[in-house]
């Protein structure tokens, strides 16, 4: 991946010039719903004391957005206010949580005006890459659906991100976690692909949730499975079965689930 052949800015330009715009890209923008004109439910006072990102205004976001991309030093500039931006988030997303949530919020609010494609990896691509699914591909899919800050899925996402697949999606940035570049459990290959657009000033951080799980591509261990080791969904049969009801029930009585 190269500067002169990947993002240049007569590849970017397709956005502001509808002249080079398809007729199906054309109605999604023109559908467009800006996010400062989304009803946001204000969070609650015990979440502002214990997770620090759910207080950012969108103008927190922003600001803090426009020195990252201004101490870059590239030639890559904050867009216009009135500009449709194109962000990029990949993921697992399988169970997903407040930090999921948090950062797909954050990547929305990043400019004035986002288009948030979020890319699911598919079963496969999990499979082979050793991340072990509680969710199916569906399921996932379905559940960022109805995330309100999603514009757009794709549902075949790369694992790894390449200059063919940024052009071909008309992505501006990708947003990607502070911190993962040296997160030993995040995944090399898929790194490789934000390393190549962090180098052409195309990755835009979102902000970490300090005591939320971060949304990496960690593979699970057999013992994190919440079967254990030897015991995989299929298998709660008869006894096993009988056994792992009698423990809900305890846990239940103890107030415990």
């Amino acid at each position: 991946m190269d500067n002169s052949s990947v993002l240049s800015d007569e590849d970017y330009d397709v956005i502001s010039n509808p002249g080079q715009q398809s007729l199906d890209s054309s109605m999604a923008d023109f559908g467009h719903i800006a996010a400062q004109n989304t009803r946001e439910i204000p969070p609650t006072d015990a979440a502002r004391k214990v997770l620090n990102t759910v207080s950012l205004s969108p103008a927190d976001i922003q600001a803090w957005v426009r020195n990252v991309i201004d101490a870059s030093g590239r030639s890559v500039s904050y867009p216009a206010d009135n500009r449709i931006v194109r962000v990029y988030v990949d993921g697992i997303f399988d169970l997903l949580t407040a930090g999921h949530m948090l950062q797909l919020r954050q990547a929305k609010l990043s400019f004035p005006s986002v288009h948030l494609i979020v890319g699911v990896f598919s079963d496969q691509s999990c499979e082979e890459h050793g991340a072990l699914l509680r969710l199916s591909h569906l399921e996932r899919c379905e559940l960022l659906r109805h995330c309100r800050w999603v514009d757009e899925i794709v549902a075949d996402a790369p694992w790894t991100l390449d200059d063919a697949f940024v052009i071909a999606k008309r992505i501006d940035y990708v947003a990607l976690e502070e911190g993962s570049s040296v997160n030993p459990e995040f995944d090399k290959a898929r790194l490789k692909g934000y390393d190549d657009l962090k180098q052409l000033g195309r990755v835009i951080p979102t902000r970490r949730t300090p005591g939320m799980a971060p949304p990496t591509s960690r593979p699970l261990s057999a013992q994190e499975t919440p079967f254990g080791p030897d015991l995989e969904p299929d298998t709660l049969e008869g006894e096993g079965q009988a056994d792992v009801a009698h423990g809900i029930n305890r846990l239940a009585l103890e107030g415990q689930w």
